[in-house]
């Protein structure tokens, strides 16, 4: 059988094949038409070359990759792919064969501007790619973050700066049972909330062959269907976990004249791998890296010197921080559970599948056409010191070595219903820090109120923008007295809102002002003075090191802590309201808080990006950055209902489109449906598509 290429109305891609490799290939080459620049841009980012063409804004990245190992932690992974899994080794082989006939074909503008030449891919871009899309996701630099707030404040403190990162996570799902759906077949439906892309981060695609016949959304560069996908018998969706399992040590490093030694917990110094590589930047002069790997991980920060500006801890120590990561540590980065996903046809395949699942670590959801459910966490949490979860610690002291690995946790359905939103969950075990439950409480509130549900019910969860969040804010505000005339027809205004973060609602801008007024007032006090001015860290951990954000994210807390180090908050409150007061925000929320996708290259003709309903802690969760900017870098990047009693009953949608070039057609198609919270519905009939071609 020739492979077939269909599209339907939105310009997504229906493939079809005489075999699983054929399709892989098929899927590799529809990709590269329709994302080169996406895939070579991640392949540079996995590889640490992406400064070769897109300049020193891309430097800092690159340094970590090629310190971490990421490249070469994939290659590892292949080829124990290939000893363990041959059969999964050569489909991965197909996909990089098609994504290499398809970059040969490419006429995408930004490699004209770039000055840059498609490459080619090896057997082990696909791992690459999704190593470096994933080796923040378990955010292991908050480590770094709870330790500056033990050294500067305490810490007990660390508890009330408790998020997940830069940006609050926000991932939705839910599982409806068939008791309680009209049909009496299961629907899981969410929305995974990532950094929206352009182009976009998953990409809607179906895949069908004598074996299997599978709805999802991919990860491009990556063969099959990862996280969300249906299979007609079967489908599954995840959310991020928030389990913790990379670990940062402090080591001690010493130079010799055979090269670089490391103390390790037994007190003896042994000699590390060391090398150096080159980074190109485009415009710039070369930039040497070193590179160390200790018997607990790669060095990522610092060295034997320490750090630029500051050259040793506390202690004296010269500054120099390993990371240990599962897939470094067993070669292992769980690609054999790709292509039994797509062969499953009951939860127990799926179930079987995710056993061989590595990172990240997700709290998995299934339903099947026969009744089975399943909720639980897939992937690889080490067992190991408390300590190791929560700070960075000593690489020369013993009691923080790996253990072996967790059990990953189970649970059931309650009324019929499962809802996971990086609350604490099932991962509570694996995990530090989670989500606050408001989005997971509000979701089962709003399946409570109504006994069944269809699927064409589920688009009013996914864009519900109630934020619960706001109510300590609104309490110090209600309990404030002696205000101006003004500030108190404020306050009023605010206790009278309906805490929905509308786009169109000018309630919702004025207590986004006075949010953000009373974060700014907060981080400014001198109580947390230390904490303004991080470590010399290298740049892509400045995020997490952020003050400003974290007391946005964590105000809540803050809020309604008991004392907190003096600081007094109903001042804090009273000052930011009569500030906001005298100069109130004009328009509505939509007017700042505006989508604002990350791209790797800058488009010729800029977009002017819509406004936007949610906020990060609504169910429609977009995440600004309180007390710094309205804009949203992060939201829902896919929405999807999967119904189990008739597939071509589910529905999709991306915050762009099918296609990463610009100026295609189906390049910003979806982003009207996406922002008013309509789907598109999943064709699964060959002859509704428009056939494109064989190859």
């Amino acid at each position: 059988m020739a492979i077939e290429i269909y599209r339907d109305a939105w310009g997504i891609p229906h493939l079809r094949a005489g075999s699983a490799a054929e399709l892989a290939r098929a899927q590799g080459r529809v990709t590269a038409r329709d994302r080169a620049w996406q895939l070579e841009v991640e392949r540079h980012r996995a590889q640490g070359t992406s400064a070769s063409f897109l300049g020193e804004s891309a430097l800092a990245w690159d340094r970590f990759a090629r310190r971490a190992r990421l490249d070469d932690t994939a290659q590892r992974c292949f080829a124990d792919l290939e000893r363990r899994d041959p059969g999964t080794a050569r489909w991965v082989r197909a996909y990089v064969d098609g994504v290499n006939e398809g970059l040969a074909d490419t006429t995408a503008p930004e490699f004209a501007r770039t000055g840059l030449t498609p490459g080619r891919w090896e057997p082990w871009t696909p791992l690459g790619v999704w190593l470096a899309t994933h080796i923040l996701f378990a955010g292991f630099p908050a480590k770094l973050w709870r330790e500056q707030v033990a050294v500067h404040l305490d810490a007990d403190a660390i508890g009330l700066f408790a998020t997940d990162g830069p940006g609050t996570s926000g991932s939705n799902g839910w599982l409806v049972s068939g008791e309680r759906t009209v049909t009496g077949q299961a629907v899981i439906a969410g929305d995974p909330h990532r950094w929206i892309e352009d182009p976009g981060v998953y990409q809607q695609i179906h895949l069908s062959c004598p074996e299997f016949d599978v709805v999802g959304l991919a990860v491009p560069g990556i063969p099959g269907i990862a996280h969300f996908g249906h299979t007609g018998t079967v489908a599954w969706a995840i959310t991020n976990a928030m389990a913790d399992y990379q670990d940062l040590y402090r080591e001690r490093l010493r130079r010799t004249g055979a090269g670089v030694e490391a103390l390790g917990p037994d007190g003896v110094w042994r000699r590390v791998a060391r090398h150096t590589e080159t980074v190109e930047v485009a415009g710039e002069e070369p930039v040497e890296v070193e590179v160390i790997e200790t018997g607990r991980g790669p060095v990522i920060i610092g060295g034997p010197e320490g750090l630029d500006g500051d050259l040793a801890d506390p202690s004296g120590v010269p500054v120099a921080i390993s990371l240990r990561y599962p897939p470094r540590v067993t070669g292992d980065l769980g690609f054999g559970a790709l292509l039994a996903l797509l062969r499953a046809r009951r939860v127990a395949d799926v179930d079987r599948a995710l056993d061989h699942w590595a990172e990240p670590v997700n709290v998995v959801q299934a339903a099947d056409t026969e009744g089975g459910v399943l909720h639980r966490v897939a992937g690889r949490v080490p067992q190991r010191a408390e300590t190791n979860s929560l700070r960075v610690v000593p690489a020369w002291e013993p009691g923080h070595e790996w253990r072996g690995w967790h059990v990953t946790p189970r649970a059931g359905l309650t009324d019929g219903v499962a809802v996971m939103a990086n609350q604490r969950g099932p991962a509570e075990p694996l995990g530090v820090e989670f989500a606050p439950p408001h989005r997971a409480g509000r979701i089962a509130a709003l399946l409570a109120g109504k006994e069944h549900w269809s699927a064409a019910d589920m688009p009013a969860l996914h864009t519900d923008t109630h934020l619960a969040s706001a109510a300590p804010l609104l309490d110090h505000l209600g309990a404030l007295d002696t205000l101006t005339p003004e500030a108190a027809a404020l306050r009023d205004r605010l206790l009278g809102w309906d805490r929905r973060m509308d786009a169109g609602s000018a309630d919702a801008a004025l207590y986004a002002a006075v949010r953000a007024a009373v974060v700014r007032r907060l981080a400014a006090h001198p109580a947390f003075a230390a904490l303004t001015a991080p470590p010399a860290y290298p740049e892509v951990f400045r995020p997490w090191l952020a003050l400003v954000p974290r007391v946005g994210f964590a105000l809540e807390h803050l809020l309604r802590a008991g004392d907190l180090y003096g600081i007094d908050r109903p001042a804090a409150v009273r000052a930011a309201i009569e500030d906001v007061a005298l100069r109130p925000p004009a328009g509505v929320w939509g007017d700042t808080h505006r989508l604002a996708p990350w791209r790797a290259l800058e488009p010729e003709q800029p977009y002017d990006e819509p406004g936007l309903s949610g906020d990060h802690d609504c169910v429609l969760c977009t995440s600004g950055v309180p007390g710094l900017t309205d804009r949203a870098a992060r939201g829902p990047a896919a929405r999807y209902v999967w119904d189990l009693a008739r597939r071509e009953d589910s529905r999709w949608v991306v915050p762009l489109g099918a296609s990463g070039v610009p100026g295609s057609p189906h390049h910003r198609d979806q982003l009207p449906l996406w922002l008013a919270g309509d789907l598109v519905p999943v064709v699964t009939d060959w002859a509704r598509l428009e056939k494109e071609t064989d190859v």
